[in-house]
C-alpha cells in the first residue's frame, strides 16, 4: 500500500488502497478533512498542497485541469477527492485557507 503523510496534520500517516481516492483513505482513517462539494470535485476546498511525491499520484483529472487553468488551482496541489496514491508515497500539507477551525495543525 502506498503512504500519504500530512505534515501540518499531526497523527496523519494514512495508508491509501489502490482505487481509493486521498479524501476516502484519509476518512478511514478517521482524519477530518474539508469538502464542501460533497468530494464531486466542483471546489477546491478539498484541496492538498504535495510537498514530494507529486509524480506518485495518479494523473490530474478533468475537473482539476479545468481548476488549473482557471488559476484556482497550483500545479503543486491536488483536489484530495479526485487524486488516488497507486504506488510509493507522498507527503503533503493542509493550505491555511482550507483548515478546519475545530482541527489541531502543526
Amino acid at each position: 500500500m502506498a503512504l500519504l503523510t500530512i505534515e501540518n496534520l499531526p497523527g496523519a500517516a494514512v495508508e491509501v488502497a489502490a482505487g481509493a481516492t486521498l479524501l476516502a483513505a484519509l476518512q478511514a482513517a478517521g482524519h477530518d478533512w474539508m469538502h464542501a462539494c460533497g468530494a464531486k470535485g466542483r471546489c477546491t476546498t478539498c484541496r492538498l498542497q504535495v510537498q514530494s511525491g507529486l509524480e506518485n499520484l495518479s494523473p490530474p483529472t478533468a475537473a482539476e485541469l479545468r481548476y488549473r487553468a482557471a488559476g484556482r488551482l497550483l500545479p503543486t496541489e491536488r483536489l484530495t477527492c479526485q487524486a488516488g496514491l497507486p504506488a510509493g508515497n507522498a507527503t503533503g500539507r493542509v493550505p491555511e485557507a482550507t483548515q478546519l477551525p475545530h482541527v489541531q495543525y502543526g
